[in-house]
Order: C-alpha cells, then structure tokens, then sequence
C-alpha cells in the first residue's frame, strides 16, 4: 500500500472517531442532571431588578448611570406550580462548553418560578459569586438554603461577572470591573459589599413580612466570600458570615467578626488565619480534602466532558453537598443562637491555626 492511501485511511479513522466522539458528547449532554433541594419546604424562584440610585455606576464602561443589579430569589413556597428553567433568556448564554457539558435544558432545577410564599417570616441569606460568575450558577446551593427555611437573594455584580442580564440583554463584564490586582480588588470589594448591602434592604422592602429584616447573613463564594465578610462588619442587621473558597480581604482581616463566621474551602490562606485571630469565639473554619473553588457551584453538580472539567478548578465532587450541610448547620447559629454542631463527614476537619 502506497504513503498517499496509507495517510488517506489514516485519516478516515481519524474523522470516524471524531465522529463517534462527538456523537457521544451529544448524547451525554442530553442526560437529565437534577439540582432539587432536599429539605422540608418547595423552593420557589423569582427574579428582580434593582437600581441604586444613590451610587453612580463606577464599573460601567460610560459613566454616569446608576448601579443597576440582577437579583434572583429562591425562597420557601406554599405550593409547586410551572418548572422553573435552569438558565431563562438571555442567561441561557452561561452555557460555554457546547456538546463538552450537560445541557441546560436537561437540568431541573427543583423550583418553581414565582409560587406563593409559605407562611411565616423567614432570614435572609443574600448570595454572592465568585468572581466573573453569576448567581444563577449557584441554583444548587441558593435551592438548598431556601428549602430549610430561609429566603435566598443571589446578586451579580454587574460588569464584574462574565454575564449579567439586564432588561432581558445582556450585559458582559468591564474592564473596570475585572482589575483584580493592587487596589483593584479593595476597589471591587468596596463596590460588590455595597451591592450586597443594597440588595438585602431592597429585598426586605420588596418582600416585607416574608422577611426578617434583622437577621440577615451574608454568604460568599471565592472574591464573594471575602465580600461577604466585609458587608457583615459594615451592617448591624447582620446576624453572621460565611466565606467559601475565598481569601478575606480588607478591615475585616484585622477588626475581626464578632458575629458568628464559618470559613470553608480547600485551605485557610494566612488572611483567613489573622481574620479568625480577630474574631470572637463563634468562629470556625474547614477545610475539605481535595476541594477546588468551581466545586462550589453548579459546576461540580452537571456533567462535563472531560477535557472541560480537566482545564477547569474541580476536585471534590462531594463539594458542594458538603457546603450545603455545613451551611444548614451555621445558619441557625447566626440567625437563633442554636449551638454550633459541625456535620461529620469524611474528609472534612477543623483547619489548623497557627495561632488564636
């Protein structure tokens, strides 16, 4: 057989498993993933805009407009009611991977868009993302809170996440809200706690007696966490903080919390050592053997191909379930002054302190 039809068979084996591949992704992505809760309520879902006409943008790209935030809210429902879907309009374009990641139309969610509010008056948890992530990649994490009983506001910084969604556009980050070296990030974190502050008065107003007002707790994944605990020091209705995967920042590193605090990630960075130095004795942190910072997210709950998930930081996949009982447990400690029980769970151990 001559090189010219030794390299032609060779390529058509090549294209045949090419072929085959890709046929496979597109089965594979089509397998249904769920993301329900699991507590004692049904998880209603709603969406909101809010503007702060009090601040100018300093993030948009032309100035002079005021701080306009995508908020959703997963709270506890009387009733089911229509399927909310995974990623609705404009925030379908959070799927970046194609065939290489289930697709967003075989997710279910577990909630149900704008049902009846149960009875009662229920904390508010307000949300916040990583850094040039939303809060609707959070959906398994915010489904969780609110089905033990709590309202869940996730915020997206506008222009600091790759995609927010504003008047059914969308809106992509700046550049001013992605500078995350020098000043950068006290600039973002300054800007992102006043976000966070904003959207837990806006909510109350908006819900009124569905929510307590006085006891609110900010929680926060990656540069979210770190915001979480800066918006807690500077709200008196905060009733406590939990950091996920991040590195605190800021006042709050050296004035410490004394609110109750739960940091949780894969290792507690030297900030999270003095922070915890700082803070009073309702103050915890552990670390999760393996965990990587996207296993907070949704991300660590669907399939993706596995060339994606070896370019992007996952480790653990019991991450994010662990976040979820570990945060179960804190809440009721910030909100009631219920005794800290932490989960036992394999893997997971009080992170070492240099010094306390």
């Amino acid at each position: 057989m001559s090189l010219k039809r030794i390299g032609a068979a060779a390529a058509a084996v090549v294209v045949l498993l090419l072929a085959a591949y890709g046929g496979f992704l597109g089965h594979r992505s089509r397998h249904p993933v769920s993301v329900a809760p699991d507590g004692r309520y049904p998880v209603g879902r709603a969406a909101q805009e809010i503007a702060d006409r009090s601040r100018t943008d300093e993030l948009a790209p032309v100035g002079g407009n005021p701080r306009v935030l995508s908020v959703w809210l997963w709270y506890p429902a009387a009733s089911t009611g229509s399927a909310a879907t995974y990623a609705p309009g404009a925030w379908a374009g959070l799927r970046r991977y194609g065939w290489g990641q289930t697709a967003f139309a075989r997710i279910a969610t577990g909630t149900f868009d704008d049902v009846p509010f149960a009875s009662g008056t229920f904390p508010l948890v307000v949300l916040l993302p990583g850094m040039g992530l939303s809060a609707p990649q959070y959906q398994a994490l915010a489904a969780s809170i609110a089905s033990r009983g709590y309202v869940v506001a996730g915020v997206t910084p506008t222009y600091s996440a790759a995609l927010s969604v504003i008047a059914a556009q969308p809106v992509r980050a700046s550049a001013a809200g992605s500078v995350l070296t020098g000043p950068g990030e006290a600039r973002l974190t300054a800007v992102w706690a006043a976000d966070a502050q904003f959207a837990a008065r806006q909510v109350g107003v908006l819900l009124g007696t569905h929510v307590n007002r006085a006891q609110i707790v900010y929680v926060g994944h990656g540069l979210g966490g770190a915001v979480a605990l800066e918006a807690c020091r500077g709200d008196s209705a905060c009733a406590g903080a939990a950091d996920l995967e991040g590195a605190p920042s800021g006042k709050v590193v050296s004035a410490g919390l004394r609110r109750p605090l739960l940091m949780l990630g894969s290792s507690l960075p030297p900030t999270g050592q003095s922070l915890l130095a700082a803070s009073g004795d309702s103050a915890w942190a552990y670390t999760i053997a393996g965990a990587r910072s996207y296993d907070f997210t949704d991300y660590g709950a669907y399939w993706l191909a596995a060339p994606v998930r070896a370019v992007l930081p996952l480790g653990n996949p019991r991450t994010l379930a662990i976040a979820a009982d570990y945060l179960g447990a804190f809440l009721p400690v910030a909100v009631w002054g219920a005794q800290w029980r932490p989960p036992s769970i394999s893997g997971v151990r009080e992170a070492d302190m240099l010094s306390r």
